[in-house]
């Protein structure tokens, strides 16, 4: 047994850097290429996940995949079992049942199987667990994000601290923020003001509340953290692609629980740089500037005016 989990493990670290190179060089084409309106947000009928956009984000949609072969099989051997017993057992071609108690060998399978089975789900589990808590690198940047009933604070932690305030899209207010296009800024997940962050760059969130718990989500990331009143909580992730990415409040946190979207924005580092010093002073005159730069219809001197 111990050489059959050495050789798992073996290959699971092959298979993962495999997709991490694959990864490295899709997202290099990515940033190499002019940067997307739209990277990722949910879809109708969808039942994967999200298109990944971190390397934990790859891993999770990794596990998940490899945990389904096991799943399925089980599924289908516990179904398959269930029917052999209702046939086999009913009361019109048995009348009279086994009086078997115990049987040696079934009771050593279903002993030793599962353990077998939980071994091998254990192991890739606990790394993941790790993976998630253990930054492989110092942050760059430092966010601050607060839930409030039913909206998200923002605050910047760098020389000049940049605080704002992130609240869902209104119908009435799309023409004047220049978002109209609902397949880029969807109806109940857009926003009036995005997280903007630099591509490529580690970054820490702190994740705390206002009022009641709260949950800072963003499925492309892989990473979800509850907002709880009185303590700061503390997530990370480092986007490798540029564009726009949708989450959700993901704690029941009242009536308008559904009406609570995250937006972030990926850009390029000048980008980030150029946003963020007109952001000081002029908040929806950077995010202009920088939308019509990503989108690529006017000038940023001249978007600005």
């Amino acid at each position: 047994m111990m050489r059959a989990m050495r050789k798992f493990l073996a290959g699971a670290k092959s298979l993962a850097s495999a997709k991490s190179l694959a990864s490295a060089t899709a997202a290099a084409m990515v940033v190499a290429g002019a940067s997307a309106a739209h990277a990722a947000q949910p879809q109708p009928w969808e039942i994967g996940f999200q298109p990944p956009a971190t390397d934990m984000m790859r891993q999770i949609e990794w596990f998940g995949n490899y945990t389904m072969w096991f799943i399925v099989p089980i599924t289908i051997l516990v179904l398959v079992l269930l029917a052999v017993c209702i046939w086999k057992f009913r009361a019109s071609v048995n009348p009279v049942p086994s009086q078997t108690s115990h049987n040696t060998l079934i009771e050593v399978l279903w002993t030793v199987g599962p353990v077998v089975i939980l071994l091998f789900i254990a192991i890739p589990s606990f790394q993941l667990l790790t993976a998630q808590y253990t930054p492989p690198e110092e942050a760059k940047l430092t966010i601050k994000a607060t839930g409030n009933q039913w909206n998200w604070d923002y605050e910047y932690q760098v020389d000049k601290t940049l605080s704002f305030n992130s609240a869902i899209l209104q119908d009435g207010d799309r023409k004047a923020a220049g978002k109209e296009d609902r397949k880029v800024y969807p109806r109940l997940l857009a926003v009036d003001n995005e997280l903007v962050v630099p591509v490529n760059t580690m970054t820490r969130v702190l994740v705390t509340a206002t009022d009641v718990i709260h949950s800072f989500a963003m499925p492309a990331f892989g990473i979800k953290m509850d907002a709880v009143p009185g303590r700061t909580n503390e997530t990370w992730f480092k986007a490798e692609k540029e564009g726009l990415y949708y989450g959700q409040c993901s704690q029941l946190c009242g009536k308008d629980h559904a009406f609570m979207p995250i937006a972030i924005r990926v850009v390029s580092d000048a980008q980030y740089n150029t946003w963020l010093a007109a952001a000081k002073t002029d908040l929806p005159g950077a995010n202009k500037a920088l939308m019509a730069e990503v989108d690529g219809t006017n000038k940023v001197a001249a978007a600005g005016n």
